[in-house]
């Protein structure tokens, strides 16, 4: 278990705990309750520490090695009805990108999302969950796919932003972030759209257009990464913590900015503590959110969603 630097203190008590428990069952000595002092204790630092988090930390808990990614909710959510498809039918196919059809229940839905790597050789691999143009039009694709078929979309946003090397500039990365964009806006299905780690600038906005944005407790979605942001503006990257809490990046800005529709509760500790919890309570929300528009006519769907972004950002005094 790894753990961040101001999870700390909880480390401390379960070495603690551990050492009591193995003195208990090595010697005559009852140490029970000295062991449960140590539980109580753990629990209300635990409590402590995760009910108040600053937005940094919540930057860090989204980035954690142990949290679950893309592929890890759709095969938990759809089991094996999940068919992956490939390619973007023009350069290649982006391993940053992935998407396929998957079923919930008797619905079936296109699911798209970035994914990360868990080591050194799949992070190479996925490209630390940087796409390039290619998993853009991919993703573009597969939304075209599933509008011909009346299939809603869901999309699982995790990404410190798009690829930006050169190779993605001279192959049009703007330009495939712009137009996925402009095609999400008028998608004639449903579109979902889950934050589920990292939302960070126009990588997210490549795949994040929808009529029900949904975030994770412990995640952010924001024009920058902290880090970049202070290294932009006190050419340092001392000052993350300051430039974490002024881009307003956390889920709760983000519902009281209106940039999102609702939070995702996830466990104490944040999703990688209880990976089943976090997965059917992403599941329930996506099933619930279909709910509210499966039933509107393609016209009406397209008004609503065009109206909700048109109103994003008007100030009134």
């Amino acid at each position: 278990m790894e753990y961040l630097e101001f999870e700390l203190p909880i480390k401390e008590l379960e070495e603690q705990l551990q050492k009591c428990q193995l003195i208990g069952e090595e010697s005559d000595v009852d140490v029970t309750e000295t062991c449960k002092q140590i539980e109580k204790k753990l629990a209300q630092t635990e409590k402590d520490i995760y009910k108040n988090l600053s937005a940094w930390q919540r930057v860090q808990l989204s980035r954690h090695p142990n949290r679950p990614y893309t592929l890890d909710y759709i095969k938990a959510i759809c089991g094996d009805t999940y068919l992956e498809l490939h390619g973007d039918r023009n350069v290649k196919d982006d391993k940053a990108m992935v998407g396929g059809l998957g079923k919930i229940g008797d619905q079936t839905f296109m699911f798209i999302g970035q994914q990360k790597g868990y080591n050194t050789k799949t992070r190479q691999y996925r490209n630390f969950g940087m796409a390039n143009p290619e998993g853009y039009r991919k993703a573009l694709r597969l939304m075209k796919s599933a509008e011909k078929f009346g299939i809603p979309v869901v999309t699982l946003i995790d990404t410190p932003g798009a690829y930006p090397g050169l190779e993605a500039e001279e192959r049009g990365q703007g330009e495939a972030i712009a137009r996925n964009i402009l095609e999400m806006t008028r998608l004639q299905v449903p579109i979902i759209c889950v934050v589920i780690g990292e939302g960070a600038s126009g990588g997210a906005l490549g795949i994040g257009v929808g009529d029900k944005i949904l975030m994770l407790e412990n995640t952010w979605y924001s024009v920058i990464s902290p880090e970049n942001c202070s290294s932009i503006l006190w050419r340092s990257w001392e000052f993350k913590e300051q430039a974490a809490e002024a881009l307003k990046l956390t889920a709760k800005d983000g519902k009281r900015l209106k940039v999102i529709d609702e939070i995702i509760k996830e466990p104490l500790g944040g999703a990688h503590k209880d990976r089943e919890t976090t997965f059917v309570a992403v599941r329930d929300a996506i099933v619930k959110s279909y709910e509210e528009f499966k039933n509107l006519s393609p016209k009406d769907l397209v008004k609503q969603r065009m109206d909700k972004y048109s109103q994003m950002g008007v100030y009134k005094d």
